[in-house]
């Protein structure tokens, strides 16, 4: 749960800069678009040297919190629900950005910043569902007693 009574921009500024910036990186240095599900989906049908990046990209998003806590900030999220309902929500994202060919990070963020109109419908469609997702699970309290 985000703390909104004790936000500031600060911390989002400088994760937005690391985000864009680890996104330019990548498409300065590999040529590659930093989309998370297509980063991890090519794991599992490249060449050893395409793998090596890929899995130092995705150990930087799993150790950046950890980095995060030691120089003394929170983790603002704190999931509430069960392994399992946790689980079937990444299975939805997953077939969503099949659907999609693409995630919030190559659409939302490469994407757009590219100009594509295909990126731009995508995150907008993201948004929404997210959006109505939310309003459906606190309005009609839909996980209350978990899985």
């Amino acid at each position: 749960m985000i703390d909104m009574a004790n936000f500031t921009p600060v911390s989002a500024l400088l994760g937005g800069m690391l985000i864009g910036t680890a996104a330019l990186w990548l498409l300065l240095a590999n040529g590659r678009i930093a989309g998370i599900s297509g980063i991890f989906s090519g794991l599992f049908s490249l060449s050893m040297a395409d793998k090596r990046w890929r899995l130092m990209f995705l150990a930087g998003l799993l150790l950046g919190p950890q980095l995060w806590q030691l120089a003394g900030g929170e983790l603002p999220i704190f999931p509430k629900h069960s392994v399992l309902w946790l689980m079937a929500a990444g299975l939805l994202v997953g077939l969503g950005t099949g659907v999609g060919s693409g995630c919030t990070s190559g659409h939302g963020i490469c994407g757009i910043g590219r100009l594509s109109p295909r990126s731009l419908v995508a995150t907008v469609t993201f948004m929404v569902s997210a959006i109505v997702t939310v309003v459906i699970i606190n309005q009609f309290n839909v996980i209350a007693g978990g899985l």
